[in-house]
């Protein structure tokens, strides 16, 4: 079983005065772990602290017994990760690229490179692909293949950055259904700043919202605190300036050429307003106030 991933006080700037991250705690046990917010919030600044590629201005990152900024050589052992942006060569087969990933993982035995590239291919279905050339994958068997090379050495932490962007939704459920199998006995991390992909896999989450966390808890939980204060009412889009004035509207979304406004309110907000049932991206969508979302 894998140990647990304790942040404290984290921060980081770049530059004199982009603040990246800001006082940082975070205590992340085994499974999955939901990592929720807008593009620039500091997701991939702090996945890529605790995966050892750059250093914080303060603040301490511990994984069970080791300290992963002062330690990064041991942590690098037991961790598996696949950044946002994952490099491949596109001339090389699915099958050399793993095993030359292997190599560097430290798996020395030719034997044992071969046993755990195979079994790794056929875990995330691409070994009937293995002698394709990664130029020739779609962006799901891109996916499913960085997930392999994160997976090289049975880590114990696993981080995957933005991994569902972009991908059709059979190959999100495929990838889902992988991830979820993986963060069964092992600490996965998963950034992301699609609502559902936290919702559907994750029994752990924080909000991070410019460089801060917002929130952190149980995501059903969360949505159970504001299940009695969410709205909704159809409205003409010419209107929706107005109900922004007077309403603390979470989402808006088209329906039928009219404007459905979502809105988060302690008492039933007036005249033609339902009651909504709350979900994941109301929790979302309420801690981080739309004019931010849209800034």
């Amino acid at each position: 079983m894998a140990g647990i991933l304790k942040i404290e006080n984290l921060n980081k700037t770049y530059g004199s005065d982009v603040k990246a991250l800001i006082d940082i705690d975070l205590e992340i046990e085994p499974g999955m772990f939901g990592l929720l917010g807008p593009n620039g919030a500091g997701k991939s600044t702090l996945m890529r602290t605790i995966a050892t590629l750059q250093e914080p201005d303060s603040g301490s990152i511990r994984f069970g017994e080791l300290d992963v900024v002062n330690q990064k050589q041991e942590i690098r052992k037991r961790l598996g990760y696949l950044p946002q942006e994952f490099g491949f060569y596109p001339k090389v087969t699915a099958w050399d690229m793993l095993e030359h990933f292997a190599s560097l993982k430290g798996i020395s035995s030719h034997k044992e490179r071969k046993e755990e590239v195979a079994a790794l291919l056929q875990r995330v279905h691409l070994f009937e692909h293995r002698r394709k050339k990664l130029g020739g994958f779609s962006g799901g068997m891109r996916q499913r293949f960085g997930i392999a090379q994160a997976l090289l050495g049975n880590p114990e932490l696993i981080i995957v950055d933005e991994p569902t962007a972009g991908l059709d939704p059979k190959e999100r459920n495929h990838f889902h259904n992988l991830l979820s199998e993986i963060g069964e006995n092992k600490i996965v991390i998963l950034s992301t700043h699609i609502v559902e992909d936290v919702s559907e896999l994750c029994s752990r989450m924080a909000i991070i919202h410019k460089g801060r966390v917002m929130m952190e808890g149980n995501p059903l939980e969360a949505i159970a605190v504001i299940q009695d204060k969410m709205w909704k009412k159809l409205i003409e889009k010419s209107e929706l300036v107005e109900y922004s004035r007077q309403y603390r509207i979470s989402s808006t979304r088209l329906q039928a050429g009219r404007q459905q406004i979502n809105v988060f309110s302690e008492e039933q907000p007036g005249g033609g307003f339902e009651r909504k049932s709350a979900n994941l991206e109301d929790v979302y969508f309420t801690t981080i106030p739309l004019e931010e979302m849209e800034a």
